[in-house]
């Protein structure tokens, strides 16, 4: 059972994790901030890494959740109360985001590996995907966020 907090951040990567699927790069801590300064709604940089990885107090600002929410085209129910079911555009990525960190582990094997029997990859693969779909934090893996985001932790004084 994951707490609270693990839980809006699983749920605010799994929106992030759709933006990289839909656009092809990943929503920057900047472009966030920048729409919600539009609507009238402050973020830190510290505020969003905390909500991010799930750790710190509870976010339950609902202003700022159901703007995010707006931001990322889904229900505000998604991120407020305790609404399990994942929006359907979500649902529908999600499948494909395992599909490209699945893809980007079998090209990392296949580059390190060099010279490697076509049959030995197909192994590979199969086993890659067979891992995937047996894991059930097959899900909660493919809702972390890229590398490349800029969202850092924020620097301690």
């Amino acid at each position: 059972m994951l707490s609270p907090q693990a839980q809006l951040a699983r749920r605010l990567n799994l929106l992030l994790d759709v933006v990289v699927a839909e656009r092809g790069k990943p929503v920057t801590f900047r472009e966030v901030q920048a729409e919600l300064e539009a609507r009238g709604i402050k973020l830190s940089r510290a505020r969003w890494f905390y909500m991010k990885e799930g750790t710190g107090r509870l976010v339950s600002d609902t202003a700022l959740l159901a703007e995010l929410c707006n931001i990322f085209n889904v229900d505000p129910s998604y991120l407020i109360g305790d609404n399990a079911d994942l929006p359907e555009r979500i649902d529908s990525q999600l499948e494909f985001v395992k599909s490209l960190r699945a893809a980007r582990v079998k090209t990392f094997a296949a580059r390190t590996l060099g010279d490697v029997s076509p049959e030995t990859l197909r192994a590979i693969s199969e086993f890659l995907n067979k891992d995937i779909d047996r894991h059930p934090g097959a899900e909660e893996a493919a809702a972390n966020p890229p590398e490349d985001t800029e969202d850092e932790p924020p620097a301690t004084p």
